[in-house]
């Protein structure tokens, strides 16, 4: 059975991720520290569905704990390192800015080093559609330069791109970076506008709708993102590309072992489009409230697939009909709790 490192299991992806990989039968180890950027009790959720399988164990402790992190690498025997914690959200990074380097920058290099040291056949970390920032060329391509961040947390994400790409030159190690596009779905994250959406319908509150509503982000349903990282998983650690040319770099690919990936829904939707389905969903109209773009936020976000299509085959399958629909479903049972 591979045991799989898991970090922000608590997470809304790390906790739908390591369901998927518990039914599969691998075995994972998570890791989360359980803060309170937001509900504890929705994280809380989240590992009581990961507790009834055996082959789950879970240790709570923050990235940034270097002699935490030393030890679990050195008490596991791991096949892959999935690392999807963060500290999350573009506008909190403007108020608390020191969390997100403790957490971005000093958490993530302790598990590179930790990938180092204990020879670690596959990292796979979570990046972010926001280091695109002021590209405005779409769909976004990996191909593109993404030197432009517009947030503090873009601006980790990137700097987390480049950490990895030196360890994957410096020491060998295989690294798959994801850059994620709006993920939404059942226990989702409460700071995400679909969610906030959600709650205010219910609450008979007014929704605030960024740059005038004329806002498209491409909205991909968490089984999506799911498939795709199990799908890399099963794939295996990158190669070096051996025709990469030094004189023209993609910054996709590496003479190292390493590969970056969008991974999106390749269809941005509008978020009145959204907010309509919310309505209809939930049978309650919004009260909408319109404001200027607020500093660090992008218009529009938009995902090219064609080369992680291309390396393990994925196609995001779910609608935002569809995923909205499951959201709400799970969202008026978890209004009742």
């Amino acid at each position: 059975m591979k045991k799989i490192l898991v970090t922000g299991n608590a997470g809304f992806i790390g906790m739908h991720l390591s369901k998927k990989l518990l039914t599969e039968g691998y075995h994972v180890l998570g890791i989360d520290n359980l803060n309170d950027y937001y509900s504890v009790d929705l994280k809380k959720q989240r590992i009581s569905l990961l507790k009834p399988y055996k082959n789950f164990s879970q240790i709570v402790c923050s990235l940034e704990d270097c002699n935490s992190i030393n030890s679990v690498f050195k008490d596991n025997e791991l096949d892959c390192v999935i690392n999807l914690a963060a500290q999350a959200g573009v506008r909190y990074s403007i108020k608390n800015p020191r969390a997100y380097i403790d957490s971005n920058i000093t958490g993530f290099l302790n598990i590179l080093e930790g990938c180092r040291h204990h020879k670690i056949p596959h990292l796979i970390y979570a990046s972010s559609s926001s280091v695109y920032g002021a590209n405005e060329k779409v769909p976004f391509s990996i191909h593109d330069n993404a030197d432009h961040p517009m947030s503090l947390y873009a601006a980790t994400k990137k700097s987390n791109e480049l950490m990895a790409h030196a360890y994957s030159s410096l020491y060998g190690l295989p690294v798959t970076g994801l850059r994620f596009f709006t993920v939404y779905g059942p226990f989702g994250r409460p700071d995400m506008a679909y969610f906030l959406f959600a709650d205010a319908i219910k609450s008979g509150k007014p929704i605030k709708i960024f740059n005038f509503g004329k806002m498209q982000r491409d909205f991909t349903y968490i089984d999506d993102i799911v498939e795709g990282i199990v799908r890399l998983i099963r794939k295996g650690a990158p190669k070096p590309n051996e025709g990469w040319n030094r004189h023209d770099a993609d910054p996709a690919a590496s003479y190292a072992p390493y590969r970056l990936f969008n991974i999106g829904n390749n269809r941005p939707v509008e978020l009145e489009y959204m907010i309509l389905l919310l309505e209809k969903y939930m049978d309650r109209k919004a009260e909408r409230e319109y404001l200027p773009m607020q500093q660090g936020d992008v218009p529009v976000t938009y995902a090219e697939l064609d080369d992680l299509t291309g390396y393990i085959g994925f196609k995001p399958r779910i609608s935002i009909e569809e995923g909205l629909l499951s959201f709400a479903e799970w969202f008026r049972e978890y209004g009742r709790l």
